[in-house]
């Protein structure tokens, strides 16, 4: 029976070791450094030093290395004595929260949530499985909601199968409150209203509104609220009933206020030369802890400099 080929030198598959951490809860008010001096008598300071300034010391979830940063009763201080802890960075999208279970991270306009069959690669999705996978190659995320690929804001993945189908299998119980901003063109006269149409999909993927329940489409009911108008637009605040696809810009366009750079569903105008919605906030229950999380982002600069 002839020997098995064996792997180039290097080559060989290793086995995945677990980094080897410390935790230590504060009780008192103290310094960082001076705590983890305090924490790990069997240290050298130069040690402890090194330590912090290459990345291993987290407080909470934040990677830091700020010596003199002010620890208050109750946090949690983890040392990685294997290796530094990732620090996520990516000009386009930014974490807001994570845990065992779920990711929240601020999306930026022109990212895909994720792939198809044209794209794999620079989407939200993998970007993070990217970053979860460093710290643990049998690390996974997935899929809850998706954003449009020119909507910015919060949006939310799970770490794990069970955190997915708790959120999917119960979306409409989970999610308190989504609400999204939009610059619209023209002054919308009503101070607040509702749109409710059926939205219908054709073979072209464009989605169209229509007031007939017969032709098939799927309800859908958005809400609006004036937040400020001014040099020929109008800011909303939307929160939607139904979670459909594209709902929002159908339903500005039926509204006769379309989103400002929005060619598909009737802008003329581009001032800010994207697509001018943002998912603001997002409310929901946590999908293993059963805690209510409640995420906000402040109004995009871009936004704000329209209605000046």
């Amino acid at each position: 029976m002839p020997r098995p080929l064996k792997a180039k030198p290097g080559a060989e598959r290793r086995a995945y070791a677990p980094d080897v951490i410390e935790t230590y809860t504060v009780a008192e008010p103290a310094r960082l450094l001076d705590f983890l001096i305090a924490s790990m008598p069997m240290r050298k300071r130069t040690s402890v030093k090194e330590l912090l300034k290459h990345n291993s010391i987290k407080v909470g979830e934040e990677v830091t290395t700020q010596f003199d940063r002010e620890l208050l009763p109750g946090d949690v201080v983890a040392v990685n004595l294997t290796r530094e802890w990732p620090r996520f960075y990516n000009r386009r999208m930014q974490i807001v929260y994570t845990d065992d279970d779920i990711i929240v991270v601020n999306k930026g306009y022109g990212l895909l949530s994720m792939g198809n069959d044209k794209v794999k690669e620079g989407t939200a999705y993998s970007i993070l499985k990217d970053y979860v996978k460093w710290e643990n190659p049998r690390n996974k995320i997935f899929i809850v909601h998706r954003l449009d690929r020119d909507t910015s804001g919060l949006m939310m993945f799970a770490r794990n199968p069970e955190a997915k189908e708790g959120m999917q299998h119960n979306w409409n119980n989970m999610v308190l409150d989504r609400r999204y901003l939009a610059v619209v063109e023209g002054n919308v006269e009503q101070d607040e209203g509702v749109v409710k149409s059926y939205l219908i999909e054709n073979t072209r993927y464009e989605v169209y509104s229509t007031q007939d329940p017969q032709l098939g489409g799927q309800l859908a009911v958005t809400r609006y609220r004036v937040l400020k108008r001014a040099n020929g637009y109008t800011l909303l605040e939307v929160s939607l009933d139904t979670g459909r696809k594209n709902q929002i810009r159908v339903h500005m366009k039926d509204l006769g206020h379309p989103i400002a750079g929005d060619r598909k569903y009737g802008a003329k105008s581009s001032p800010i030369h994207r697509l001018a919605l943002h998912a603001q906030t997002l409310r929901f229950i946590h999908p293993i802890t059963r805690r209510e999380m409640n995420f906000t982002t402040p109004i995009p600069a871009s936004f704000a400099s329209m209605v000046k």
